[in-house]
């Protein structure tokens, strides 16, 4: 069995060597890179010669792009700041070689959140499903943490993931308002609505939930961070879902 690496990008010259690197045992790797302005391009290409340079359709339509592009008969989906660790590469190896039901393996991610590991907070082990036989498998449609949609029956590997997900505040904050603007889209897109209920209630919920309940407070002063940060998130969400619809509003009572 033949297995394809797919990673979207932009600008990860910090990440994607080492995640290539780490998956080089691969039989292919294909990147779809959304026109990063720094290395990104010129490194991913000293490790594959599949290296699709688009605009950036979406998180779900790029992945499904390298997906198009994918030969394998198993398919391993990764992002920039992840890493495939030998005890995982072992095991994914003896997974895909044996004659099994199975269609797809969900794998435990552990996240790295400004230098610690985030063992609480609800975190990890946090599966996702991540490899899954070509064919069996679809990206679906949100615009922010897209996962895949399965066909078949699927099981878990007892390997994690390496996760770097935010080595600063400044790399934080900087998807904080872009994932925040495609969440609200999300919920647009379901008609949903938010009000000051929302806006005051959910995010104290959603600290007290990842502090308190989840044990973010064993991890230290980034389990801090990251819950009130994650709270600020929530806001920041149904905020701008609440100024969405009050520009429809507006919209509706102008025609």
């Amino acid at each position: 069995m033949t297995l394809s690496v797919i990673v979207i990008t932009y600008n990860e010259e910090r990440h994607i060597s080492e995640c290539l690197e780490s998956v080089s045992w691969a039989d292919e790797s294909i990147v779809v890179d959304s026109k990063s302005q720094d290395r990104t391009v010129e490194i991913a290409k000293k490790y594959t010669n599949k290296v699709i340079v688009t605009d950036f359709l979406g998180y779900a339509a790029n992945k499904a792009l390298a997906l198009s592009q994918a030969s394998g008969d198993w398919i391993l989906w990764l992002d920039a700041d992840e890493r495939v660790t030998p005890e995982l590469a072992n095991e994914i190896r003896l997974r895909i070689a044996k004659e099994s039901a199975v269609q797809g393996y969900e794998i435990a991610r552990k996240a790295f959140f400004l230098g610690r590991w985030i063992r609480h907070c609800g975190w990890y082990p946090g599966y996702v499903l991540r490899l899954f036989r070509r064919g069996s498998g679809r990206f679906n449609e949100r615009q922010v943490h897209e996962g895949v949609e399965l066909d078949g029956e699927r099981a878990r590997l007892q390997e994690p993931l390496l996760h770097y997900t935010d080595d600063s505040l400044e790399h934080y904050l900087w998807k904080f308002n872009r994932y925040t603007s495609l969440a609200a889209e999300d919920l647009a897109l379901k008609n949903r609505r938010a009000g000051a209920i929302d806006i005051l209630f959910r995010p104290p919920v959603m600290f007290v939930k990842m502090y308190l309940i989840k044990g973010g407070f064993l991890d230290g002063v980034q389990g801090l961070m990251l819950c009130l940060l994650s709270a600020a998130y929530v806001a920041a969400k149904y905020a701008k879902l609440w100024e969405r619809g009050r520009s429809r509003d507006s919209n509706s009572s102008g025609c």
